[in-house]
This record gives C-alpha cells, sequence and structure tokens, in this order.
C-alpha cells in the first residue's frame, strides 16, 4: 500500500501545536498544504512548456472521454441487467462498480483543475498513480462480484440484498460528497501528493467540512470503498478493504 501515498490520500501529516511551526501539514485535516498554494490560478497550465501544451491537453481530454463514456456504458449496463427479466440479474453489480470508479476518477481531476488549476495534470486522474495495490484490490472486487454472482449467490445475497443495498449506496454517496466537499474547501491547500514542509501560502483550513472532520477527505473515500463492497455484495473485499484502508489512512496520518 506504500505506493498508493502519491494517489488516493492527500498529504499527510499532522497538526502543528500552539507552541511550534507547522512543519508537516496534511491536506486532508485541518492543516493543509501544497507546493503549487502560492502560484497564480489564472494559469493553469503555465508551468508547462507553450510546445507541450496541446499534448498534455488532449491527454486530458482523452482520459475524461474515456471515463464518461465508461461510465454511460456501465450505467446503462446496470440498468439493462436489473431490468432484466423475469428477474433481475446480480451481475448488476460488476457495472455498478466500474461507473463508481469512473465518477470517482472523473472528479478527482475535475475538482482539482476547478479549485486547484496548477496542479491540474494528468496524474490528478489517479488512473495510474495509485500503485499496483490499488489495481489489484479494484480487480479483485470485480472478480469476487462476477463469481458470486454465477456460483454463489446465497453468499453474496447475505450481504447485499434489499436491506443493505440503500446502506451501501448511502455509504457510497456520502463518501464521495464528504470527499469531493473537503477539495472544494481546501481549494489550492488540497494536494495529492504528502507534503513534508510548509511552504508560502499555506493556509489552516478550520472551515466548511474540515469545521466538522480533521481527515475528511480520508473518511470520504474509507466508506466510499466499504460502501462499493457492500453494494457488490463482496464479504471477503469488504473485510480486505476495511484492514487495509484503515491501516494505510491510519499510516498516512500518523506520518512524521
Amino acid at each position: 500500500m506504500e505506493q498508493l501515498q502519491s494517489g488516493i490520500g492527500p498529504a499527510i501529516g499532522e497538526q502543528a501545536g500552539d507552541d511550534e511551526a507547522p512543519t508537516l501539514i496534511d491536506s486532508s485535516h485541518n492543516g493543509h498544504q501544497d507546493d503549487h498554494a502560492s502560484t497564480s490560478d489564472s494559469e493553469p497550465f503555465q508551468h508547462f512548456p507553450p510546445d507541450t501544451q496541446p499534448t498534455f491537453l488532449s491527454s486530458i481530454a482523452i482520459r475524461a472521454f474515456l471515463l464518461g463514456t465508461t461510465l454511460a456504458f456501465s450505467l446503462s449496463l446496470s440498468v439493462a441487467l436489473i431490468l432484466q427479466p423475469p428477474t433481475p440479474s446480480p451481475v448488476w453489480r460488476a457495472p455498478f462498480f466500474l461507473a463508481t470508479l469512473s465518477f470517482f476518477h472523473f472528479l478527482e481531476y475535475f475538482l482539482t483543475a476547478h479549485y486547484n488549476p496548477t496542479c491540474a495534470d494528468i496524474s490528478a486522474y489517479l488512473l495510474s498513480h495509485n500503485g499496483l495495490a490499488y489495481n489489484l484490490a479494484n480487480g479483485a472486487a470485480i472478480a469476487e462480484c462476477i463469481v458470486t454472482s454465477f456460483f454463489f449467490p446465497t453468499w453474496q445475497a447475505r450481504l447485499s440484498n434489499s436491506g443493505t443495498i440503500p446502506f451501501g449506496l448511502t455509504a457510497v454517496l456520502l463518501g464521495q460528497l464528504v470527499r469531493s466537499a473537503a477539495m472544494a474547501t481546501a481549494g489550492t491547500n488540497f494536494n495529492h501528493i504528502v507534503q513534508t514542509k510548509q511552504n508560502t501560502g499555506h493556509v489552516l483550513v478550520k472551515n466548511g467540512v474540515y469545521a466538522w472532520l480533521r481527515h475528511p477527505s480520508y473518511f470520504g473515500f474509507f466508506w466510499w470503498g466499504l460502501g462499493t463492497q457492500v453494494v457488490l455484495g463482496n464479504v471477503v473485499c469488504l473485510v480486505g478493504y476495511a484492514v487495509v484502508l484503515w491501516k494505510f489512512f491510519s499510516s498516512r496520518i500518523f506520518r512524521k
């Protein structure tokens, strides 16, 4: 999970005490750091050479198009499987998960571009910067869902049923809203990359969602991840996600 440190979670650190200057600030809680915080937002791509900007922008556009296409196709397929006569197919959960993933990654870039444009490079999509562990976790979630849908539907229904699916969907929605609110509120103080020093322009964010949660972006992704596994009916991956995400975010919070 160490490979994830430039991905899902923003910069990690600790809130400075009253009697000392902050040395390690976390863009996911009340103290936020960003190497680009002091750069003007009016020229989001000014740090790229002019001759590379067309290629850079086309790469961003291609990723947005692919994510949007995947989102639309996955949602359509999921709905079609749910409405399939005579009874819904349990496989609808797999394309639903792809749709939530597509939406999550699109929002990571969109919110970065809107609220912290100087950091809006391709890596802000988090499509290839979360490391092997992240990709394996998502692959395992889809695999478990498909296998249980076809071969162990009774086992799957133990977790994903008419009583628990609303809870899972609520967790996914709440988690996404909280993480998105954290990125929007932190603005230029939010960074996906771990920051180890205070830079000019970094401020202590105490308003909005940060008035209620110290690590809202971690809180949001944690419950987003668990919610998806409840909807998928993944008993094994639910436990795995809970353990791995808790350990991962805990290590980032207390990182010195």
